[in-house]
């Protein structure tokens, strides 16, 4: 298989440095990181980010919230569909999506793949359905707009499954090779999950936003910018359980060279995975 690493998002929050670490001036920089993965089942995108319809309705689509906090800058060509092209394919050649959970960043581009399967946990459709999204955030993380359309849904439980590198309750995924699987991670929602990846090296795993920063794992203690620490907490569902799955992610990290970890949003992971310069700030 070959894995193509994409930004199908790009936002800029207020706090600079004290958001991303990294950042000059007054706005932090982080990205919607997935993948696209050429596989005998056909084209398979891990997560979408923004998609075409919300960057040319974002107030149709996106809560105003999110868009005044994160201030996506919402470029068609930064779309998966657009990138899929960029790359010579054929949207259509896109039989599977994995979505490591249906937040309005990682599930905006599921409708420009109409000829996909989605996979998802079967709690994680349920609590979006229900617009259960916590007490703070609630209803406005998870935009039903996104993903009205879609019928071919593939939904797997929490629990049950087997056991790889640690985790419980991994699932094959239905029509894809077994070199792809889904590692439930609850906590930031209630059906968030991961996305374990084999390739020539070992494995790759998307750990979507079990974690926002490079300094959360491979570290012990681990350090993380204050302005993105507490947007997590902002996002989470459960704490103990977004902490205990850190821990594990931490130390597997740190115990099993062959796993390569990222997360969701880290322009630095980013960078180093696709093999490209750090983006500007």
């Amino acid at each position: 298989m070959r894995i193509h690493h994409l930004n199908c998002g790009t936002c800029c929050p207020p706090g600079g440095r004290v958001f991303d670490g990294t950042s000059d001036g007054l706005h932090g920089h982080i990205v919607c990181h997935c993948l696209l993965i050429e596989s005998d089942a056909g084209l398979v995108l891990v997560d979408t980010g923004f998609g075409t319809r919300d960057v040319r309705a974002p107030r149709a689509r996106l809560a105003e919230f999110f868009l005044q906090l994160n201030r996506p800058r919402l470029r068609e060509e930064e779309t998966a569909l657009a990138q899929v092209r960029a790359l010579g394919f054929d949207p259509a050649e896109v039989r599977h999506i994995i979505v490591t959970h249906l937040d309005f960043d990682h599930a905006g581009g599921l409708e420009d793949f109409p000829n996909a399967a989605i996979h998802v946990t079967a709690r994680e459709r349920e609590v979006a359905e229900a617009r259960d999204g916590g007490a703070l955030v609630g209803a406005r993380r998870y935009r039903p707009g996104q993903w009205d359309e879609v019928a071919d849904w593939h939904l797997y439980p929490m629990g049950g499954g087997e056991s790889w590198q640690g985790f419980d309750a991994v699932r094959d995924l239905h029509g894809l090779p077994d070199d792809i699987l889904l590692v439930p991670l609850a906590g930031h929602t209630w059906g968030h999950a991961g996305v374990a990846v084999r390739d020539g090296a070992g494995w790759l795993l998307h750990a979507g936003d079990a974690y926002f920063f490079r300094g959360e794992v491979g570290l012990e203690p681990p350090v993380c910018p204050p302005g993105l620490a507490g947007y997590q907490r902002l996002m989470e569902v459960d704490r103990g359980a977004r902490l205990a799955n850190q821990a594990k992610l931490r130390a597997l990290s740190l115990s099993a060279p062959e796993v390569r970890l990222f997360c969701a949003h880290d322009p630095v992971e980013l960078a180093l995975l696709s093999g490209a310069s750090a983006p500007a700030t």
